[in-house]
């Protein structure tokens, strides 16, 4: 009994692992946020070698990290409606990164860990930004992109999710007491 109740506690705790999850997944409304996507194995065996993310729209000024050993490379989309930052006129955002390991020798092994990061503003509203993250390895791939649902709560292939709370107004200063 005990060792299957052990075999039970493995199976959760891999399965919990089993994923893309992002180092901070929560994060203030209208903050700078530094997005790690932590990568914990390959698939099924086989190593990473690209991983691809798709942004959520109404990140403002993302750009991802060079990895060494991998080309990076992007693709935009227009905004609907462009704004103005630092005297220009911003009429598109980052829309997909991809970090493509440069050779066989850069590969991700499927029991090696690592990390893929870019940095944005955030939206000003709260609420939940989904990422999909495409995994794909020496033989075959993930789609980390599917949402949770009533019919499906704990997707198999979950996208990533980052919580935007509401941002904290700045500490008022204490005023001295008086005696």
């Amino acid at each position: 009994m005990k060792t299957l109740f052990t075999l039970a506690l493995l199976a959760l705790a891999a399965g919990a692992q089993a994923h893309i999850l992002l180092d901070q997944p929560t994060a203030a409304a209208g903050s700078s946020y530094r997005a790690t996507f932590k990568v914990g194995h390959g698939c099924e065996g086989s190593p990473t070698r690209e991983i691809v993310i798709t942004l959520p729209a109404g990140l403002r000024s993302a750009k991802p990290m060079p990895k060494p050993g991998w080309t990076l490379s992007t693709r935009r989309r227009p905004l609907a409606t462009p704004y103005e930052s630092h005297g220009k006129t911003i009429a598109d955002e980052l829309a997909e990164v991809r970090w493509t390991a440069s050779s066989e020798a850069n590969w991700l092994p499927d029991d090696w860990y690592d990390e893929f990061v870019l940095r944005a503003s955030l939206p000003a509203e709260p609420g939940e930004l989904w990422f999909a993250v495409r995994q794909v390895c020496a033989k075959g791939e993930w789609n980390w992109a599917e949402l949770p649902s009533a019919a499906t709560p704990k997707p198999r292939a979950p996208a990533v999710r980052l919580i935007v709370q509401p941002a904290t107004a700045p500490a008022q200063p204490t005023p001295p007491a008086h005696h």
